[in-house]
C-alpha cells in the first residue's frame, strides 16, 4: 500500500496550516458546547444512590425504567454483568432523596415484575460528588504539569510546550464529544481522559524522538524537512498501533455493556484525536514556536562534551591519576 511505502517522505508540513485550522474548528466547537450545553454529570460527581438488582429471569429493563420514572427523576437503568442483573442510578434532585431505605422503596415498586433481590445500595452524597469532581480536575491538571516537566527535561522546553498543547487539543475535543452525545461524566470518563493523556503523549514522544535522531544523524537544517522525514518514518507505527487499539476499544464499546460505554466512548474519541495530534499538530507547533535546529545541535554537543569530561574525570580518578 503506497501510504506505507518504505522510505517515502510525505510533505506533511506543507499542509500544516490546514491541519491546525481543522483542529481549531473542533476545539472552538468543543469549548462552545462545554459552556452552552454543559455536561451530563453522573452520580459519581453530583451525588445520588446506586441500587443493584438481580432478577431470577431476564431483567425487563424497559418495564423497570417505566415504573421507576413515575416516582423518581432522571433514573438510569442498565444491565450489569448479565441479562438478569441491573444497576439503577438515582441522581440527587429536588424530587429524589438520598436515603438508606431507597432499596425498600425500589423493592415495592418493582414487585409486579417478578422474583428479584436487592444486591446492594450505595449512597454518594452531593458534597462527596463535588469533591470527587474537583479532585478529578486536579488530577488532570497535575498530570499535564508532570508531562510538561518530563518532556522539557528529556528534550527541550519548546518540545514540552508543543506536546502539552497537543494534549490540551486531545482532551478538549474528547470533552466536546462527551458533551455533544450526553455521555454520563463519571469516574470512568475521568479515567479515560487520563488514559488519553498517556496514550497521546506516547505517540508524540515517538515522533519527537525520531525528530531528535534526524537532527543528530543528518546535516539537514530545514526543520520542516526534518519533521516530514521523522513523521513519515513513524507513520506506519503510529497508524497501525492506533488502529489496533481503536478496534479493541470499539469492541468494548459494542459488547462491553452499558456500564463501560462512557469509558470506551471517550477513549475512542481520544484515540482518534491523539493520533491526529501526534502526526499533524505536535510537530508543526515546533515550527510555530521557532525551534532552531542549529541551537539544538549546539546544546546536544555541549551536553555530550560535559558527559565526556565527566567520564574522563571518573577514569582518571579510578586510575589514581588525580
Amino acid at each position: 500500500m503506497e501510504w506505507f511505502s518504505s522510505g517515502k517522505i510525505y510533505n506533511f508540513m506543507s499542509k500544516r496550516n490546514l491541519f491546525i485550522s481543522i483542529s481549531l474548528i473542533f476545539i472552538i466547537s468543543s469549548i462552545i458546547l462545554a459552556f452552552t450545553k454543559g455536561f451530563n454529570w453522573g452520580i459519581d460527581f453530583r451525588g445520588g444512590t446506586v441500587v443493584q438488582v438481580q432478577f431470577e429471569k431476564t431483567a425487563p429493563i424497559k418495564d423497570i425504567r417505566k415504573l421507576l420514572s413515575k416516582k423518581f427523576e432522571g433514573v438510569s437503568v442498565t444491565n450489569f454483568g448479565s441479562a438478569e442483573e441491573v444497576i439503577v442510578k438515582f441522581p440527587v434532585t429536588a424530587k429524589n432523596s438520598v436515603t438508606k431505605d431507597l432499596g425498600d422503596k425500589v423493592s415495592k415498586i418493582l414487585k409486579p415484575l417478578g422474583q428479584f433481590k436487592i444486591r446492594r445500595v450505595d449512597i454518594i452524597g452531593a458534597q462527596v460528588g463535588s469533591e470527587l469532581r474537583d479532585n478529578g480536575i486536579k488530577a488532570l491538571v497535575f498530570a499535564i504539569i508532570g508531562v510538561l516537566i518530563y518532556v522539557a527535561f528529556r528534550f527541550e522546553w519548546k518540545f514540552a510546550v508543543a506536546s502539552v498543547i497537543a494534549l490540551f487539543h486531545d482532551i478538549i475535543i474528547s470533552i466536546g464529544f462527551v458533551s455533544l452525545f450526553n455521555v454520563d461524566v463519571n469516574l470512568d470518563v475521568l479515567a479515560a481522559l487520563l488514559t488519553i493523556l498517556g496514550y497521546s503523549l506516547n505517540d508524540t514522544i515517538v515522533v519527537f524522538d525520531r525528530i531528535r535522531e534526524e537532527i543528530v544523524t543528518t546535516k539537514e537544517r530545514d526543520l520542516a524537512k526534518l519533521i516530514n522525514s521523522a513523521v513519515s518514518q513513524t507513520l506506519s507505527r503510529t497508524v497501525l498501533t492506533s488502529f489496533t487499539t481503536f478496534l479493541v476499544v470499539l469492541t468494548l464499546y459494542m459488547f462491553g455493556g452499558e456500564i463501560i460505554k462512557p469509558f470506551s466512548f471517550t477513549l475512542l474519541v481520544g484515540i482518534i484525536a491523539g493520533t491526529y495530534s501526534s502526526i499533524f499538530i505536535a510537530s508543526p507547533l515546533l515550527i510555530w514556536l521557532t525551534f532552531k535546529v542549529d541551537d539544538f545541535r549546539k546544546q546536544l554537543a555541549k551536553k555530550e562534551k560535559i558527559k565526556r569530561e565527566k567520564e574522563q574525570l571518573r577514569n582518571q580518578y579510578g586510575q589514581g591519576v588525580l
